[in-house]
Order: structure tokens, then C-alpha cells, then sequence
């Protein structure tokens, strides 16, 4: 850091298991990504490329390359495993993680109907080869998983061989976890985390509120994920309280003085301006 600053936050060290932070790619150029990593790469754990935006990116090689000099691994988003196998072309799959040197793979079921011990079946097999993160929920927002499904899921596909679970949300954060206007489906979080460990779940969380309001009820060490790359220096100072929303979260007031302490908030949970789900 540039100087020094008292009551922060402790921030977990890569590489962690707690206070992840993934960032999607979205089809960033091999010079966008050495500019991102320039300020970003002490900050990110993981890099996902979109989807599908592998298949038509240019000097993909190239860039992998880049992340790869960073200490960074990189995983192809959940949709092109998908894409794969709804064309009976697992087998392609594998080989392609190989010949791309991928240590990470995603499994998801957001975008096809998959039969859930199916899907369990790709995992183990996956696990052989590199290491799991497993997507739960859908892509369609007229698709209302209840929470008890949420658990069950993430319980099996963790049992599987998945080394995290991934709340979805997609790269807007209008579906799965949050409902079409960004808002939390809080209640629904709650319950994962009476049976899910925080530690093995990353909450794609693209939007600012959504990220504050998951840092204010999880803490600064919260993994998140699906955050944009020029975002991950704002992400940072909201997990450390140096921005507006966090402030006070991580200040001990008896030691501010009188003068500067900030109006008392209305009792309530974080995030009470979402409503629950």
C-alpha cells in the first residue's frame, strides 16, 4: 500500500481461500489485460473468460500467457461447457482444457435443463483432470430455484469434487441470487449459509450494491466474484471500508472522537433497503 491507515480490515493473503475475488473477462484484448493486471493482479485470485467469448477471442494463447506470467490462473466460463455438451462433445471439452494448460473448469446448468446427478457425474469425472468450481442456478429469471434447492446442490456438487460453488447472478446480476432489479434475494442467502460454509461459496456480485451489501454481512474476506476489471481497485477500498459505504463498518467508534462520529443508523440488517426474497 501507499501509506499507512489504522483499523482495516485484515485482508486474507494469496493464495486464499477466503476473501476471493474473481474477475470476468469479457473478451479484454491482450494489451487490456496487461493494463488491468498493471493494478489489479495483487487483488484477483481468478480470471474467467466470459461465457463463451473464448471461442471468438483473438490471440487467446497469447493472453492466457499473460495471466498465466501473473500468477493468475484462468477458467472458460460455465456456458462453454455447456455449449459442449449439449453437442455431445465432452470428450472435445476435456482435450480443449488440456490444450489450453487450464487448471480450473467450471460446471453449470444455467442455460439447458441438465439432470442434476448428470451433472454431479461431470464434476467427479472433471476433478480428475483440474480443479471444480460448479455453477448453481439459473439464467432465466422466470426460473425460481427455492432455497432448499440452492442447498441441496451446493452440498451434493461441493461432495462431488467441487473445490467452490458459485451463486449465480450473470455478468449483470439480475437473475439467480438477485432479483431482475439488481435487489438481493436476501433471504435466500441467509439460508445457504445455515448449511453452506461461507469459505466454499463465491457470490457473483457485479453490481456495487450487491458487493457492499455482502461485504456488510459477511465482512471484508467474502469471496466475490464476476466483478468487471476496472472495478477491482473499487471492490478493494469497499472490502477495506475506504469508500462511502463501508466507512464505519470496520471502526471502532469509541475510539473516533465525539465530533466525528457519523449519525446513528436505523437498526437493521445489511442491505434493509433490498428487500428480502
Amino acid at each position: 500500500m501507499n501509506y499507512s491507515l489504522s483499523q482495516l480490515p485484515e485482508r486474507t493473503s494469496k493464495p486464499r481461500e477466503q476473501g476471493f475475488t474473481m474477475v470476468m473477462d469479457k473478451g479484454l484484448s491482450v494489451r487490456e489485460a496487461e493494463d488491468f493486471l498493471e493494478v489489479g493482479a495483487g487483488y484477483t485470485d481468478i480470471v474467467k473468460l466470459g461465457w463463451a467469448t473464448s471461442y471468438a477471442t483473438p490471440n487467446l494463447k497469447r493472453k492466457l500467457a499473460v495471466y498465466k506470467e501473473a500468477g493468475i490462473p484462468v477458467y472458460f466460463g460455465g456456458t462453454l461447457f455447456e455449449a459442449f455438451i449439449i453437442r455431445n462433445q465432452f470428450a472435445d471439452y476435456q482435450r480443449l482444457l488440456d490444450t489450453f494448460g487450464m487448471e480450473y473448469a467450471e460446471v453449470s446448468d444455467g442455460s439447458l435443463d441438465l439432470n442434476h446427478d448428470k451433472k454431479l457425474e461431470f464434476i467427479r469425472t472433471l476433478s480428475g483432470q483440474v480443479q471444480v468450481l460448479s455453477e448453481v442456478g439459473s439464467k432465466d429469471a422466470e426460473k425460481i430455484i427455492p432455497p432448499y434447492k440452492w442447498i441441496s446442490q451446493m452440498k451434493t456438487e461441493l461432495e462431488a469434487g467441487a473445490v467452490k460453488v458459485i451463486g449465480e447472478a450473470r455478468e449483470a446480476g439480475n437473475v439467480g441470487l438477485f432479483r431482475s432489479t439488481g435487489e438481493v434475494r436476501s433471504g435466500l442467502v441467509e439460508e445457504i449459509l445455515t448449511q453452506i460454509p461461507s469459505e466454499k461459496i463465491i457470490w457473483e456480485a457485479p453490481q456495487k450494491a450487491q458487493q457492499v451489501w455482502f461485504i456488510k454481512l459477511l465482512g471484508a474476506n467474502v469471496n466475490l466474484g464476476n466483478i468487471a476489471p476496472n472495478e477491482i481497485i473499487s471492490l478493494e477500498t469497499i472490502r477495506l471500508g475506504l469508500r462511502g459505504d463501508t466507512f464505519s463498518d470496520f471502526i471502532d467508534m469509541s475510539q473516533v472522537d465525539e465530533m466525528f462520529r457519523p449519525e446513528p443508523k436505523a437498526p437493521g440488517r445489511p442491505g434493509t433497503s433490498m428487500p428480502r426474497g
